[in-house]
């Protein structure tokens, strides 16, 4: 079976076990990104040769975490999608790291490598024991649950991004993009980001222009 196909069935899958939280948006935002991550994400076909292997998840095994994290977290529109999406597979090397390695600050990572003072908040979100004094011991309870693993992405941008920036991302243009890049995660435009965010929109049927 071709892995395309794998996804395919793990989306649908994931899609079918959540009823109650899918809306016909979600379901379609899902169906579009089927089978396509590795469209976004194309190192993401295989952990051979990754630095950290357990960090590692390939397309087919993150596939289920990020659709229920998009049910979770109510992304129900392709613009906001396809930001998230180009986010973990920018930050993350296609899926190859949830622990921020380079230049290694400690208890910075999940999928979207958040900085610490985020996963505390995030793992409060969640109703875990934390303890905010040690940010490695946070961050292991977040990365040893796939769900909460891959739904950082999401929980931040429905959290911590203000209203003006969703509505920019809602509208699929890149200067929304942008402000969500640089007002929301508080980093750089680069190329490289940018070309994520252009795999994902395109993914997600988004029109960019």
């Amino acid at each position: 079976m071709r892995l395309s196909s794998v996804i395919s069935s793990l989306f649908y899958l994931g899609a079918l076990s959540a009823p109650s939280l899918a809306s016909p948006t979600t379901s379609t935002i899902a169906k579009r990104m089927s089978g396509s991550l590795l469209d976004i994400a194309p190192k993401a076909g295989t952990c051979a040769g990754a630095k950290f292997p357990p960090e590692c998840k390939t397309a087919a095994e993150a596939a289920p975490f990020i659709n229920q994290a998009f049910h979770t977290y109510c992304i129900t529109t392709p613009g906001e999608a396809a930001a998230v999406l180009s986010t973990m597979a920018f930050e993350t090397v296609d899926f190859k790291y949830n622990v921020n390695h380079f230049p290694g600050v400690p208890g910075q990572g999940t999928r979207n490598m958040q900085s610490p003072q985020f996963n505390l908040l995030y793992a409060q979100s969640l109703k875990l024991a934390v303890d905010g004094s040690d940010p490695k011991a946070v961050l292991a309870q977040l990365t040893a649950n796939p769900a909460y693993d891959f739904g950082s992405a999401a929980w931040f941008l429905t959290t911590q991004c203000s209203d003006t920036v969703r509505a920019g991302l809602k509208t699929g243009k890149l200067e929304g993009w942008q402000a969500y890049i640089t007002e929301c995660l508080h980093t750089t435009v680069t190329p490289e980001r940018q070309a994520y965010w252009e795999r994902a929109a395109k993914v997600m049927g988004v029109s960019t222009e």
